[in-house]
């Protein structure tokens, strides 16, 4: 852009006076405003351009729809500055309008109740501007902005006026603000309800994990980052190849076994790319114009963020025979899916149609999460001892985990609490160790409450290789050579929560439920 396009940095036209309190000091826009709005009306953004045009004929004026340009938001971001113009003056002190008592601005005080409870917040106030100006500077340059709500249909329209030195001022302040909003800054997109949203507290979430915290098999585990690592840094090859850059990929297996944890592992690990590679987050397919927009909707965006990982969760329940015609298309890209790698979730591969499960060049990776072994077991009790502070590397996000001296946790108990759990999946694992915790911090335990509980034998540990009945399988417990596990309450809780945790599982007849 030309230099010259910026030649005059302040304003021919800025109001002299802000801030100011005095009767003398009228803005004649808002009177046109206040006259549309309590009168039969014609069109708001017609009468506002008129006055603007009228009290500030030296200022170039754009228009542009506030959620699109949010300029006070863009401020607010650190990128320019907005000053509330609470009394502007429109450049005639002696005009008729001079001793209206009509007010500058018109703004609601809002009250947003804290996000939970137990944050002891008591909330905060907030303006919600129906119609306010700012005199805004952005690289040096004044504009006058003004924020109006107005409308002349059922619902009301937030509009931004830009008043600026020039119409090359004007569109150099709104494509930056617009390519500011349409970027991600630590955020995901989530799409529910028909609508695509940006969510910080669902990055935050996945900020926290990491591939260190997923446990499986060590060859899945790398053929999985393989996969993700190869895609985003092929282009190039599928360009020579002559291939769509596209793939996708399905873990299935039954729940609470690391299928969406490893996906946010994913996500965790794209965001550190040095050129950030956005996540897709698909929650629900449900929306106002039916699940057949949703799709379009979702490939529309994905298109526009590529190279991007588009997820959907429960791929079963989503993907239903009656959209699934047009998800395929979609997915086959009558338009192009170049940089579009997908990833489903599903804990019943069955249910998906063939076209999805089979077809290549579609979901053509497919990872079984299964049930976890003994050393998936074992290593997954050693998570949770080092997130207990036990471990010999103790580390919660950087920092050392404080070990609670009451729980002892030696490292015995990760291979004899693994015995017990065969059968289980993760989600089970962790329920027993979340209960026993609470259960040791609900009350000092009574050490004659095991004696006369009705422990099962096969759960006692007796010093010699005990066997869970398992469905149609018998799996053998560690062998307790010491005899002194007992000792440790963590022990003792935790076989009571495997017992009644089996006993559900009996009762429902399945191998474990998220």
């Amino acid at each position: 852009m030309r230099k010259d396009a910026f030649a005059t940095p302040f304003l021919p036209h800025r109001p002299a006076s802000i801030g100011r309190s005095d009767d003398s000091v009228y803005d004649s826009v808002y009177d046109s405003f206040y006259n549309n709005s309590t009168a039969p009306r014609t069109n708001t953004n017609v009468i506002l351009t008129t006055a603007l045009r009228k009290q500030y004929p030296n200022l170039h004026l754009t228009i542009s729809p506030t959620y699109s340009s949010d300029l006070l938001g863009f401020a607010a971001a650190g990128h320019a500055s907005a000053v509330p113009a609470t009394q502007l003056n429109d450049g005639d002190e002696n005009s008729d309008n001079a001793s209206s008592s009509l007010p500058s601005d018109l703004k609601w005080r809002r009250y947003i109740p804290p996000p939970a409870r137990v944050s002891k917040s008591p909330g905060i106030l907030i303006d919600n501007v129906k119609f306010g100006r700012y005199i805004y500077v952005w690289q040096e340059h004044e504009y006058i902005i003004y924020n109006v709500v107005g409308g002349h249909s059922l619902y009301d329209e937030a509009l931004t006026y830009i008043l600026g030195s020039s119409s090359a001022a004007n569109d150099a302040l709104l494509l930056a603000a617009c390519s500011f909003w349409h970027e991600l800054h630590d955020e995901i997109l989530v799409f529910d309800e028909g609508y695509w949203s940006k969510s910080h507290k669902l990055w935050l979430e996945v900020q926290k994990s990491s591939w260190d915290d997923v446990i499986l098999a060590e060859e899945m585990k790398k053929s999985i980052k393989g996969e993700m690592e190869k895609f985003f840094g092929g282009e190039e090859k599928y360009k020579r190849l002559k291939v769509p850059w596209k793939r996708g990929v399905i873990f299935h297996g039954p729940p609470g076994n690391g299928k969406t944890i490893s996906i946010k592992a994913m996500m965790h690990t794209l965001s550190l790319y040095p050129s950030a590679i956005p996540t897709l987050y698909v929650r629900s397919l449900a929306s106002y114009g039916g699940p057949e927009y949703s799709i379009q909707s979702i490939f529309r965006q994905a298109r526009t963020q590529a190279p991007c990982l588009l997820v959907f969760e429960d791929l079963d329940s989503l993907v239903t025979d009656s959209v699934r015609s047009y998800f395929l298309n979609e997915v086959d890209g009558l338009e192009s899916n170049d940089g579009i790698l997908m990833v489903g979730s599903t804990n019943h591969l069955e249910r998906l149609d063939p076209g999805i499960r089979k077809r290549p060049s579609r979901f053509d990776r497919k990872y079984l999460f299964g049930l976890p072994g003994t050393e998936e077991r074992i290593a997954y009790c050693e998570f949770w001892r080092k997130k207990l502070g036990k471990g010999d590397n103790s580390k919660d996000n950087g920092e050392a985990s404080e070990a609670d001296p009451d729980i002892e946790f030696p490292e015995s108990l990760c291979k004899a609490i693994a015995g017990i759990t065969g059968g289980f999946s993760f989600a089970y694992i962790q329920e027993a160790f979340v209960a026993s915790l609470l259960a040791i911090a609900g009350a000092e335990e009574d050490s004659a409450d095991e004696q006369n509980a009705g422990i099962d034998p096969a759960l006692s540990w007796d010093g010699r290789w005990s066997e869970v009945y398992v469905g149609f399988a018998t799996v053998p417990m560690v062998k307790d050579e010491d005899k002194e596990l007992d000792q440790y309450v963590l022990w003792r809780q935790m076989k009571k929560q495997v017992k009644l945790l089996r006993e559900e599982l009996d009762a429902k007849g399945e191998e474990g439920t998220e």
